[in-house]
């Protein structure tokens, strides 16, 4: 059975005001089945695996190092000593601390004090003046001497491990021929004591357009120094800083997108309590407009006619294209939509197993982090519902078999044309083979479902 807390009620009460009956009895409905609600929590390291780490970074571990940057203003000091704690408690020693301090008194410095004293690694940066989150962040990204930046916020709580991992994946890549420039992990949320874990993010590997529909990419983000040092945060995005920022990184790396990495571990806790967005995601109202206008501003730049618009859900968006989709956008090569029988999802985004995505979801159910609702890249879609660029007839006639052709009055494939004994799945896997080796990206759009 689903969590009912005060929080839950209050949100619930609020998506109806937002979103009307219909939709918030399908929120509700979905949120109270069992099973559907979160993956499987967050584990703790154990301290042989967390000494093992230790060793290796003793005796031939990477060499890389992080500025961690933690932009402070009128910080609890109970949260700013865990936060503190949980860097010191990094099994990989590479690592400096920035605490960008804004805070009128010395409430901050006189906490910091007693943390540098006994670790020179934490650097204590006194503002002359709160610029705003963005500004404040600026100033201790710009002090930074490492060869990675990561931000982290100052009631927040890194893993033992995260820093470790993340230099574990930066080594791999560089063997593998290409350094990552831009690198992020899974995460969850913990309790204001800093005791419990829940709703575990894990996250996808790079995906260009669940990025423009969320910052799923988040926390615990690394950066590359010298871009990140010329990105910087950006004052007019307050509240969405991260977003715009990882927006602009994408944009930069673009042609790239093996430098931007997953890590496929919780490495940051999201700490809740009463001021945080993670408990209350109506006390950041302006957050959410802030993430819209960084989306618009990704699509102005790449001259997309399209608006980017938000989705009953708060903090995630959608893309409303001017026309057809395939005039604005030469990277995508098809779209395809979603297909359910007896109201329930069987067909629609492909892995490269051929697995159906979000497989027996419920129609008009938004799924795990709401993510069988958002556009999203895909590795492939099913035939069944797919429409291709014209220009790519002939690759579609040439891999599947049969020319293109589509159901009497609308834009998709007939997939009636294949011979009897063709497998669909199968030859959507190898048309979105064709597809990606092509350069092209498949979109998934849910809104283009069909009944079969």
């Amino acid at each position: 059975m689903g969590r009912v807390d005060r929080s839950g009620v209050k949100k619930t009460l609020y998506y109806l005001r937002r979103n009307g009956f219909k939709n918030t009895c399908y929120a509700v409905w979905e949120r109270l089945l069992p099973g559907v609600e979160e993956a499987r929590p967050w584990m703790p390291p154990d301290e042989e695996l967390l000494e093992r780490q230790r060793q290796v970074c003793k005796e031939s571990g990477p060499a890389y190092t992080f500025s961690i940057v933690v932009p402070c203003y009128r910080s609890g000091e109970k949260f700013l000593s865990e936060m503190i704690e949980s860097v010191r408690r990094q099994t990989y020693p590479r690592w400096e601390l920035i605490l960008a301090d804004a805070t009128e008194d010395d409430s901050v410095a006189g906490a910091v004090r007693t943390a540098s004293n006994a670790d020179p690694r934490i650097r204590y940066l006194r503002l002359p003046e709160n610029g705003g989150i963005a500004e404040n962040t600026n100033r201790g990204i710009l002090e930074a001497s490492g060869d990675y930046v990561g931000l982290l916020d100052h009631d927040d709580l890194l893993t033992a491990d995260a820093l470790y991992e993340m230099a574990m994946a930066i080594e791999d890549g560089g063997k593998r021929g290409r350094i990552p420039k831009l690198l992020y992990s899974d995460e969850d949320k913990c309790s204001g004591d800093g005791t419990k874990f829940y709703e575990p993010n894990r996250k996808e590997d790079f995906n260009l357009d669940l990025l423009l529909s969320n910052n799923y990419i988040c926390h615990f983000t690394v950066m590359d120094r010298e871009l990140i040092q010329a990105l910087l945060l950006r004052g007019e995005y307050d509240g969405a800083q991260d977003y715009d920022l990882v927006l602009r990184a994408a944009a930069e790396l673009a042609g790239q997108e093996d430098c931007i990495v997953h890590v496929p571990r919780v490495l940051y806790h999201w700490r809740c309590h009463s001021s945080s967005t993670a408990q209350d995601p109506q006390s950041k109202l302006y957050a959410y407009d802030a993430g819209r206008r960084a989306v618009q501003h990704y699509v102005n730049e790449k001259n997309w006619k399209a608006r980017a618009v938000d989705t009953p859900h708060l903090g995630f968006y959608r893309l409303e294209y001017s026309g057809d989709p395939f005039e604005t956008r030469e990277d995508v090569g098809a779209i395809g939509g979603p297909l359910f029988r007896n109201g329930k999802l069987c067909g629609g985004r492909l892995s490269e197993h051929g697995a159906v995505c979000y497989e027996g979801l419920r129609r008009g159910f938004s799924g795990y982090l709401h993510r069988a609702v958002l556009p999203q890249d895909a590795y492939a879609v099913d035939i069944r519902n797919i429409r291709i660029r014209r220009e790519l007839y002939g690759l579609f006639r040439e891999t599947v078999g049969v020319p293109w052709q589509t159901l009497p009055g609308g834009d998709i494939f007939d997939a009636s044309a294949l011979p009897g004994d063709a497998d669909p799945i199968a030859v959507s896997l190898a048309l979105g083979r064709a597809l990606r080796r092509g350069g092209y990206r498949i979109l998934y759009l849910p809104e283009r479902g069909r009944a079969l």
